[in-house]
């Protein structure tokens, strides 16, 4: 029996929970300077292997990025728009909604930075996250390792 489309359950989106190591970081230097991250932090920054561990509950998400230099979180509802400091970044203070997008994660942060945000998806066995500010794109790659 094939049901009609209102009466099918809605489709469960991708679970993202785990920890994350990453293996790949391209244009990480470039983003960094489109951010306005001095370069004392930048060089710093470009030596580190950064882990994520994920949380999520349905629509509900807790990211910890930790490094051996500085640890963020961040923490979301799908669709609710947060006010949100970027310590340990550019420490600055953004506007930021998370959406779905078929199954990617979708961030639009809106301050003093045009074009800044982030998508974050799952491909195989790999967690892939672009992070863009002004004209640059920074390209992470992670394995899961939990």
């Amino acid at each position: 029996m094939i049901l009609p489309e209102s009466n099918k359950p809605p489709k469960m989106p991708v679970d993202y929970s785990g920890t994350w190591d990453v293996v790949s970081n391209v244009n990480s230097e470039a983003y960094m300077v489109a951010l306005g991250i001095d370069f004392a932090t930048r060089k710093i920054a470009s030596m580190l292997k950064p882990q994520k561990v994920i949380k999520q509950d349905g629509d509900c998400f807790i990211i910890r990025t930790f490094t051996t230099f500085r640890n963020y979180e961040s923490s979301f509802k799908i669709g609710e728009e947060v006010k949100e400091v970027t310590k340990g970044l550019d420490n600055r203070t953004v506007q930021s909604v998370v959406n779905w997008k078929n199954d990617k994660l979708v961030c639009v942060q809106k301050g003093e930075k045009k074009n800044r945000g982030w998508t974050h998806w799952i491909q195989e066995d790999e967690l892939h996250l672009e992070l863009t500010c002004e004209d640059q794109v920074c390209k992470q790659i992670y394995k899961r390792t939990l």
